[in-house]
């Protein structure tokens, strides 16, 4: 318990230090080098080490397609629920968070709880949960983020033949698509990071240790705290974690799950926050439209809000997967999980809900 606290802590530390850090870096192109490493040789490097790890089971295959599920049942119900919260689908606001919202890191934000509360044995069903995921956050996303922005800039890209041309060339240029080509190779030839020289997976591994922190100290440097985007952030959130609690229970109640660590399992892995991966493309695009000089008002994506995201959700993650697991059994009962996750899900939507009414009233 101690040592998973001591995790978070750390975590949250180098969002802190990020945030000190804006005093002595405040130049816009000094940030983006560091954007640059996540992107090119960080993120590339993680990617890369985590599919040479997989190890696909046959009897485990439910698990990722469990995870896939929720991650496509957030991606289809983000479009819904948008517009309660006063947002835009086709804004960059909206496009942001059908972005990041069905995303998960649990690597972050869930992994180091399991293993002190659950053990290693549940710990290796969520690694294997997480391959769906991968997937999810590795290549879907990264599809769809080209996709909005072909279609933001439909006029500027030409006929539809130019726009697939288009995407076709990003997938080639970008390293993590080149890194997973290679990954996929190794692992057709039966190779793993032990099979590799020496020389090349200590290189891998060293590169991959700088994902983690590089990424805090960014989110801390870049994170602009606006009164209205925290609230609405926060919100969002919360509605996030609810539904995701009720879509638990859904899983528990349809599969007839009954094991304490494997219920707790479902509720804690889909509660993690939302990952850096599709933030990675959602980079990518800005960086592109940084270079065409594109105006903030034509941009596909809102970076601030996607930092503010990031920011805000793993600390809501750490304390829900946290205070779950720390309370032994009493979340082990779908009855609990349905009123907490209606409760969540309350407190996200009361404050867009009853706004209108209120500012009405308050005219009157």
């Amino acid at each position: 318990m101690l040592e998973a606290l001591q995790k978070t802590l750390i975590l949250l530390l180098l969002i802190g230090l990020g945030l000190a850090l804006r005093t002595k870096i405040k130049n816009k192109t000094e940030i983006n080098g560091i954007k640059e490493v996540i992107l090119s040789v960080a993120l590339p490097s993680t990617v890369f080490i985590a599919l040479m790890g997989i190890k696909i089971s046959l009897s485990l295959l439910i698990y990722p397609i469990l995870i896939l599920g929720f991650n496509f049942f957030i991606f289809f119900l983000t479009p819904l629920f948008l517009p309660i919260f006063g947002i835009d689908n086709e804004s960059s606001s909206g496009r942001t968070l059908r972005m990041l919202l069905p995303s998960l890191a649990p690597g972050l934000s869930s992994f180091p709880f399991i293993n002190e509360f659950l053990g290693d044995d549940s710990l290796a069903l969520a690694a294997m949960g997480d391959v769906g995921n991968k997937f999810f956050a590795l290549n879907f996303l990264y599809f769809m983020a080209m996709n909005m922005y072909l279609k933001n800039h439909k006029k500027e890209d030409g006929e539809e033949k130019g726009k697939v041309k288009s995407l076709l060339l990003s997938l080639v240029k970008e390293p993590i698509n080149i890194i997973m080509l290679l990954a996929i190779i190794f692992l057709s030839f039966g190779l793993n990071m032990n099979s590799l020289p020496t020389v090349v997976s200590e290189l891998f591994t060293r590169a991959s240790t700088l994902m983690t922190p590089l990424v805090l100290i960014y989110i801390g440097m870049a994170v602009q705290l606006k009164e209205g985007k925290i609230k609405l952030v926060s919100s969002i959130l919360l509605f996030r974690a609810g539904i995701t609690l009720l879509f638990s229970v859904l899983i528990i109640s349809v599969f007839n799950v009954t094991a304490p660590n494997l219920i707790l399992l479902a509720v804690v892995v889909p509660l993690s926050s939302c990952s850096f991966w599709p933030f990675a493309h959602i980079s990518g695009i800005n960086l592109k439209e940084d270079n065409k000089d594109v105006g903030k008002d034509r941009r596909t994506f809102d970076m601030n809000l996607a930092v503010l995201i990031l920011a805000f959700s793993l600390p809501l993650s750490t304390v829900l997967v946290m205070g779950i697991l720390a309370s032994g059994e009493f979340f082990a009962n779908t009855t609990t999980l349905l009123i907490f996750g209606l409760i969540l899900t309350g407190l996200g939507l009361a404050p867009h809900l009853f706004k209108k009414p209120y500012f009405k009233f308050s005219k009157a």
